[in-house]
């Protein structure tokens, strides 16, 4: 059953790397407190930069405004790069 071949893998490669699973609220909540640094606004967009987790969801990092910085878009895609090559698994 291809389905639950499906699920079986993605069992297996969230105890493996983390959960990515977003909560846009704890977003919200890093915003107010950390305004946004090309703007100093507290909601909405923040052109030129992205939020990001210090420690990423899928090496097992919170989604928590303690594990989030603000990041430039140029560094984020760097970081990224880095990051898929795994955490350490």
């Amino acid at each position: 059953d291809p389905m639950k071949h499906l699920a079986i893998l993605l069992m297996i490669s969230v105890s493996l790397f983390g959960s990515t699973h977003r909560d846009p609220t704890q977003r919200v909540q890093f915003q107010r407190t950390h305004p946004c640094p090309a703007t100093g606004k507290k909601s909405g967009a923040c052109k030129g930069y992205v939020v990001d987790h210090v420690v990423p969801l899928a090496c097992g990092g919170k989604d928590h405004p303690s594990n989030m910085q603000w990041q430039t878009v140029a560094d984020a895609k760097a970081k990224d790069r880095v990051e898929r090559k795994g955490c350490g698994h």
